[in-house]
């Protein structure tokens, strides 16, 4: 992949942003599209780390990235500090990978 695509894909995204800008202008949109469009970031965000931590390449795996992204989650649900889940995360794969 050359720096001439990533630079094209770049201009073109930028592009389309511009342009929802220019179509909506002023315009609200209905509450619910708003309430959906919220959603989207987090869903986008849950799916990448699904696909990141189940597959490598074409197959779906079952590794040590796993028990690191369980890990994670369960600190993140008890409302630790972002750095210490990063750092739970982290630590628990290390550990997995080590004895494993």
């Amino acid at each position: 992949m050359s720096w001439w695509f990533v630079l094209a894909l770049a201009a073109g995204c930028y592009a389309f942003k511009v342009a929802g800008l220019i179509v909506i202008g002023d315009r609200t949109m209905p509450p619910a599209v708003t309430r959906c469009l919220a959603l989207i970031p987090a869903a986008m965000i849950s799916a990448l780390v699904a696909m990141n931590t189940f597959s490598s390449g074409q197959e779906l795996v079952l590794d040590p990235r796993a028990a690191g992204v369980s890990a994670a989650v369960i600190a993140a649900w008890c409302k630790a500090p972002l750095i210490l889940v990063i750092v739970l995360g982290a630590a628990v794969t290390a550990i997995v990978r080590a004895l494993t």
